[in-house]
């Protein structure tokens, strides 16, 4: 069994608890389910970095990389060193995220946020509303190709945005399904090693008219502008900001680098 299996299979279970616990009826009472999700897609393009900062406190395959950090002070310290976006890891099992996390970036401030977690269920689609996403991330390893295309309808009805994520040529495929923006994954989800050739590589094969973006293993301003040349017009980018003690400050490095 593959680290991404047992991640799938407990988030299964997970999310039929919550379904016991929360019907949908309450989730639409959530906080911000009625509020008017903002674009990521345009902010990625119109944006000054075209960064999706990501929080997140650990990783299956790192354990703790920021145990205590506190979601508030880091999405702000994201919007003021530049980040185009933020993403929000709400997996507790394997990331050290809650959905709470999600609202409290949502209060602190007027970026899109993503709602990074591995969606399994359209229940997730209306809790990641209800907690005030503008955006949710698909990955094709995780689901099969009608899944994906069911989710995306259901996440446009909601008024998300779909970040499909992919790795390889053979879930090319799954560009059809309509999302908003493909992001390749240099992270290999069985494995959990990254290489981002990866990226280079899908490049030319992802439609130039498509939004892209490159996610996993960045560390450097020369990979990104090498990556900007080759059509990518964002990057999600976590671990090498949230390993530092000020994780707003090493972005804004690399926005000056960059």
């Amino acid at each position: 069994m593959t680290i991404l299996d047992k991640i799938l299979n407990t988030k299964l279970a997970e999310v039929e608890e919550r379904k016991r616990m929360f019907p949908v009826r309450q989730v639409e009472r959530m906080p911000f389910f009625s509020r008017v999700p903002l674009s990521m897609s345009k902010s990625l393009i119109n944006g000054r970095s075209g960064i999706i900062a990501e929080f997140k406190r650990k990783s299956p395959s790192k354990g703790f990389i920021n145990e205590y950090a506190d979601v508030s002070e880091i999405v702000a310290a994201y919007a003021e060193a530049g980040a185009s976006a933020c993403s929000v890891l709400t997996d507790f099992s394997y990331f050290g995220g809650t959905l709470a996390d999600l609202t409290r970036a949502r209060e602190t401030v007027s970026l899109p946020l993503l709602r990074k977690d591995f969606i399994v269920d359209a229940y997730q689609l209306f809790e990641a509303k209800g907690a005030g996403a503008d955006a949710v991330l698909l990955i094709a390893a995780a689901l099969p190709f009608k899944k994906v295309q069911e989710f995306t309808v259901i996440a446009h009805d909601l008024g998300l945005e779909v970040l499909l994520e992919i790795h390889g040529e053979e879930e090319l495929e799954y560009l059809s399904c309509g999302a908003d923006i493909v992001g390749v994954n240099n992270r290999n989800l069985a494995t959990f090693i990254t290489d981002t050739s990866v990226s280079f590589g899908l490049a030319e094969k992802i439609p130039v008219n498509r939004v892209k973006i490159s996610e996993s293993g960045l560390y450097s301003a020369e990979i990104m502008t090498d990556l900007k040349k080759v059509g990518y017009h964002g990057f999600l980018i976590g671990d090498c900001f949230m390993r530092e003690k000020l994780p707003g400050e090493a972005l804004k490095k690399l926005v000056g680098r960059c």
